[in-house]
Formats: structure tokens, sequence, C-alpha cells
């Protein structure tokens, strides 16, 4: 794919970042639950992948990136599923605080 398609194939997809809070003393097993979990996002139907990032500056706090083909694949098709559910089961014992999550599209790449 060249890259001129791929940023196109890109600008349609969209990214949810969810904004998650953990204890800190459960960050390995915290970690390793998402990773147990992202075979559950391989499978969903318009997943094309996803990020976990950990906060540097307080380590109680991460960003979830999934990219989607639309809105509606992550909020109606994924979050009505059981993989939804079976997601929150591994991931969601973490959580300090209900998890804040938006959506992005990408309107520019300019490196």
């Amino acid at each position: 794919m060249s890259s001129v398609a791929a940023s196109q194939k890109a600008r349609l997809m969209i990214t949810e970042i969810a904004h998650l809070t953990i204890d800190p003393a459960n960050a390995a097993a915290f970690e390793a639950a998402v990773s147990k979990a992202s075979a559950i996002l391989r499978l969903a139907t318009g997943c094309h992948g996803m990020e976990l990032e950990r906060v540097i500056e307080d380590p109680a706090r991460y960003r979830l990136r999934v990219r989607w083909d639309s809105v509606d694949h992550h909020m109606v098709m994924f979050r009505e599923s059981e993989g939804f559910r079976q997601w929150r089961a591994l991931a969601g014992p973490y959580f300090v605080e209900t998890p804040v999550v938006e959506h992005t599209e990408l309107v520019g790449h300019f490196f």
C-alpha cells in the first residue's frame, strides 16, 4: 500500500482514546491483563489495532488507543458484544476510576 493510500485509510478510521486510572501497585498485573485482553479486540469487527501507554508524570494513569472503522464499530458493535464483557472482566478490576473515553479523527499528518 502506498503512503498516500495508507494516509487516506487512516483518515477514514477513528481512534478511541480511553483515559484509565489504576493503582500503580497493580501496574504489572494490569498490563498483563490488557495484553491478554488484546486478543479479544483483535477479533472485534472494525478494530485495527490497539496501544497502551503509561503516563510518565503519573504512573497511575494510562491511555488506551484503539483504531476502529467508525464510532459505531466501537460504541455499538463492540460495546454491546460478549467480547466487551470479556474485555471488562479482564481489565476492569484494575480501574480505580471510571474510564473516560473519547473518539478522535485524524485531520492532518505533518511528519
